[in-house]
């Protein structure tokens, strides 16, 4: 049995007790990192083999885990941190070991750009996820330009390193939409930004980037007047 077992995005206090339960009962554990997924395990009290797995490796990683899953074995596979799959090695495993009738299955918990969705204060009965944004600007911006029109709340994770340029390429393609950006969510220092994305451009100037980011904008539509929204029509 192939187990996705998502792990804390931040508060080692949201891990599951499914999630404690399963890692301590696997015979291996893959992880995109080992010495991360350690500390996890080793604040836990669990003693499992660890194999990497992640985007240099997937490939042959990939063929060893499935050919321990042919033999019986279980396997949980983890990331640095939320859900396996989500920008994060593991559709391939996923999909291959799907196609090949191996059961696979899923302990769920913390995904980071969900929790941004809720806290933005945006509409979230909709929206559209895109994962990380590209590293050079003319791409990034192409892939800024597909989602102008969308009318769906949209969300990226974006890097401490490409942050002020990100929102200058958002604020250039979307116009000053409402906006909301996360920054270490669940961890002492958790912060929500929230407003015009030219104002939180604004603020973000004057600080250090530091960690991973979660950008979430509205999506493209008329706003209602103040009294048409109260009135609720």
């Amino acid at each position: 049995m192939l187990y996705l077992v998502a792990t804390p995005i931040g508060n080692l206090g949201d891990i599951t007790l499914r999630a404690l339960e399963t890692l301590g009962q696997v015979d291996l554990i893959a992880c995109e990192d080992t010495r991360k997924t350690g500390i996890l395990l080793k604040h836990f009290d669990i003693q499992k083999p660890l194999v990497p797995f992640h985007a240099y490796n997937e490939r042959r990683a990939g063929e060893r885990i499935l050919r321990l899953l042919r033999e019986g074995k279980s396997v949980a596979l983890v990331t640095n941190a939320g859900t396996p799959g989500i920008a994060d090695p593991g559709y391939s495993l996923v999909r291959k070991a799907v196609d090949e009738g191996l059961e696979v299955t899923m302990i769920p918990g913390p995904t980071a750009f969900v929790m941004a969705a809720v806290l933005s204060g945006l509409p979230i009965h909709s929206f559209t996820f895109r994962g990380f944004t590209p590293h050079k600007r003319s791409a990034r911006r192409k892939f800024y330009e597909a989602d102008k029109d969308s009318p769906h709340t949209l969300i990226y994770y974006e890097s401490p390193y490409r942050l002020i340029a990100s929102l200058e390429d958002a604020l250039a393609i979307f116009g000053d939409r409402q906006a909301a950006l996360a920054n270490d969510l669940t961890k002492m220092f958790e912060k929500v930004l929230r407003g015009s994305l030219s104002s939180i451009l604004e603020e973000v100037r004057t600080e250090k980037a530091l960690g991973e980011y979660v950008l979430v904008i509205s999506g493209k539509g008329k706003k209602k007047s103040a009294s048409l929204e109260k009135d609720g029509e």
